[in-house]
């Protein structure tokens, strides 16, 4: 199994390196601000403010640390709206591990043990954490994956496009078109060319918008809503 090393910047601030890759999980400035400003900001409340369901069905691409997840769980209990998660990981990290990042500092300490039990309950199976979030944890490559539910919202959340390059293509990018919603959305944190250029192949609409923090731009990218 992999093992990725905590690396932190001058600032103190903590991420996680996998040395086969040369690449971290989350941006070295901070992981929680890139995290609110892409997948929380960008994607779960412009969603929301597109849509008046009080109810969202997201897909990550990605679970990594749990970091996404958790964001997703405190702003489902903020907004008081249902969300029901699913998240494609190949690599399940150590709880220990993550917990040593202190991501935990970003929200009070009442959450702790729901992000503990996150990582530490079964995978596979479906995770009623709070009245308002529900969590499903895969452990499968979203490559051969097949969804058997549709989505509102996508986290895609994969390593970068020259570390992974197999999970960029139009091919997936074109299954989870299938699975999304009409109106429905997907963000990332990169707005490389070649990326946009696929998604619009696969049949997206698509933005380049404001990037999280030392980035300049990241990418959303939605399906048009039933006429």
């Amino acid at each position: 199994m992999i093992i990725p090393e905590v690396i932190s910047n001058e600032a103190g601030l903590k991420t996680l390196f996998r040395a086969d890759i040369n690449e971290t999980y989350h941006s070295i400035h901070g992981a929680a601000a890139e995290s609110l400003h892409v997948f929380i900001e960008a994607g779960l409340q412009h969603w929301i403010s597109q849509n008046k369901s009080q109810q969202v069905q997201i897909l990550e691409v990605g679970f990594g640390t749990g970091l996404n997840a958790m964001l997703s769980l405190i702003s489902a209990q903020d907004l008081q709206i249902k969300i029901n998660y699913c998240a494609y990981e190949t690599i399940p990290l150590p709880f220990a591990l993550v917990n040593s990042l202190n991501y935990a500092v970003n929200w009070p300490s009442s959450f702790n043990n729901l992000f503990e039990e996150m990582h530490a309950n079964n995978w596979n199976q479906w995770q009623h954490l709070t009245p308002h979030f529900s969590l499903l944890k895969l452990q499968e490559s979203i490559l051969l994956a097949e969804p058997k539910q549709t989505f509102d919202l996508i986290y895609f959340d994969a390593f970068a496009p020259d570390k992974q390059s197999e999970l960029w293509t139009i091919d997936l990018f074109k299954k989870l078109y299938s699975c999304l919603n009409p109106g429905g959305v997907l963000v990332s944190y990169t707005a490389k060319g070649q990326v946009r250029r696929n998604l619009l192949e696969a049949g997206f609409r698509v933005e380049r918008i404001a990037g999280p923090p030392r980035k300049r731009h990241m990418v959303r990218a939605s399906k048009l809503p039933k006429p």
